[in-house]
């Protein structure tokens, strides 16, 4: 007569998916929290992290600026409605649009001088922000993290 199998003790297939499970959560729950530091420090510059997001993008493109498209494609996160995102930083005068001549369906999106205003005004309370939510890992962890967060999205 065949062995039966515990019921009591899970399979290794099981307690693999429950680990890599328990990992995503914990993924899920800090950047949860590291994103609310985000936000707290943005909100009284009545920006989200998304737009301020954008922002960096762009002011890393220096003069030339983007197309759309090619800041959805650096974006960390998905937004559905880049369009309605850029209408309210152009409201408040942080970036500028204009259409392509050569190809009228292009519009280049570029930061203006008040966008990098704002920027420079974040740049050291955002690194301290980070350093904070990071800094006690030390540096030789934090390389490691990023190495295994890099793996997990190649894997893609």
């Amino acid at each position: 007569m065949g062995k039966l199998k515990d019921e009591t003790k899970p399979d290794r297939a099981a307690a693999v998916m429950s680990l890599e499970r328990t990992v995503f959560l914990s993924l899920q729950k800090t950047a949860d929290i590291l994103m609310r530091d985000l936000e707290d420090l943005l909100k009284p510059h009545f920006l989200s992290p998304t737009q301020y997001h954008v922002l960096r993008i762009l002011r890393s493109s220096k003069t030339a600026g983007l197309a759309c498209h090619e800041i959805t494609e650096r974006m960390s996160t998905h937004d559905p409605d880049m369009t309605r995102l850029l209408d309210r930083l152009e409201t408040r005068k942080l970036l500028a649009r204009t259409r392509q001549k050569e190809d009228r369906r292009v519009i280049r999106v570029r930061i203006t001088a008040e966008g990098l205003g704002l920027l420079r005004t974040l740049d050291e309370p955002v690194k301290a922000t980070h350093r904070r939510q990071l800094g006690h890992l030390g540096d030789r962890r934090v390389r490691a993290l990023q190495q295994l967060l890099e793996k997990a999205i190649e894997s893609r």
